[in-house]
């Protein structure tokens, strides 16, 4: 049987239905046809707009190519849950409109600008009936049982709305809330799916076009995140010192990554060929950066040229990076470096998926004599 699985997520701050399936050339095209479709190559689903059309639309384009859809009632459910946000005072959306000012003025991404007022709108909507100075430590987890663990939220979604009414109340309202006492879920732990080395050559080498072998290729050399690849300019490059420079990455942090011989030499002859103005990488039109849809399909047209199986994403060549690193003996502290992390536990997923290591361990089974 076939299936779609449909759930929630939250992309910059705003709530969308995550369309799940197998990879279908047919059913993806028809999901791409929906208005606002996208895909998400570190979470590997489409999302869709939260509305009623679109999940009757999935529904249609389900039963027209034989998928059975699953998880229709808790989309329903989920979605019925959220209509309290709409029901805001004007002394909130003014409180808003000052945290706002505040987050912009400290610099924070505009992703995350988005995704905070989304969180304080979400639980200032919940206590619709309090006003901003009645609202205490107990309210905060009466919202947190009440509404995140209920609609079992997941573990990131909660973290980010506690962490916006902690920020909100102590920066806005003036308040410390207490957050610890919060009941959390337990995080769901999953391993990065990852590129052989082998996999990653036969990948570039199955690529004819320059310009996406180029984009693939980097990625991969230097453990680039999509939006950062998309938005490196070609003064990134510094073939003298065989370095790539990396500007306003996740965070708004700078960093530098060591940039291979070889990969120079595919980036000059790309450039030969295309001779981009201004982004490393420019769409159709010069002067314009690199689509993520472009950079995905790429990717999914090299994939199935080189006849891999895996369930992979264009975030698998930066986890691959990362994971053949360490089996060559690189210290994690300096891979978490290159890869941009804040925290040094992010990175030591890697430590999980290292092959090189697991290989090396004998079974006591090996021992036995049968």
């Amino acid at each position: 049987m076939k299936f779609i699985t449909l759930g929630s997520a939250l992309h910059a701050g705003v709530r969308r239905i995550k369309v799940k399936f197998d990879y279908n050339f047919e059913l993806i095209g028809k999901i791409k046809s929906i208005r606002d479709a996208k895909w998400s190559a570190n979470s590997g689903y489409w999302h869709v707009p939260y509305t009623s059309e679109n999940l009757e639309e999935i529904k249609r384009i389900g039963i027209e190519l034989g998928f059975i859809v699953q998880g229709i009632e808790r989309v329903e459910e989920e979605k019925q849950a959220r209509f309290f946000v709409r029901e805001i005072s004007s002394e909130k959306e003014a409180a808003i409109k000052l945290f706002r000012k505040f987050l912009n003025t400290q610099r924070y991404s505009e992703r995350t600008v988005i995704r905070y007022i989304e969180a304080i709108k979400t639980f200032l909507g919940y206590l619709k009936g309090k006003r901003l100075e009645e609202i205490t430590n107990e309210d905060v987890i009466t919202f947190n049982d009440g509404y995140i663990l209920k609609n079992r939220f997941s573990w990131s979604y909660q973290n980010q709305i506690i962490s916006a009414v902690k920020l909100f109340f102590n920066q806005v309202i003036d308040k410390d809330l207490v957050v610890f006492k919060i009941r959390r879920p337990r995080r769901s732990r999953s391993l990065p799916d990852i590129f052989s080395v082998d996999e990653v050559e036969r990948l570039l080498k199955s690529i004819r076009n320059m310009k996406h072998k180029s984009a693939l290729g980097l990625i991969y050399a230097c453990g680039l995140r999509r939006s950062e690849l998309i938005g490196l300019r070609i003064s990134a490059i510094d073939s003298k010192r065989k370095l790539l420079m990396i500007k306003g990455a996740k965070g708004n942090r700078d960093r530098i990554v060591p940039l291979p011989e070889s990969m120079i030499e595919l980036l000059r002859e790309y450039y030969r060929l295309y001779r981009p103005t201004i982004w490393l990488f420019e769409g159709q039109k010069a002067g314009e950066p690199y689509s993520e849809t472009s950079l995905r399909e790429a990717f999914m047209h090299a994939i199935k040229a080189a006849d891999i199986k895996k369930k992979l994403t264009l975030h698998s060549l930066r986890h691959s990076y990362a994971t053949h690193l360490l089996e060559n003996g690189v210290d994690l502290r300096f891979i978490q470096e290159l890869l941009g992390h804040k925290s040094s536990k992010t990175t030591e997923i890697y430590t999980h998926v290292r092959v090189k290591s697991i290989e090396s361990i004998k079974s006591p089974f090996e021992k036995l004599k049968i």
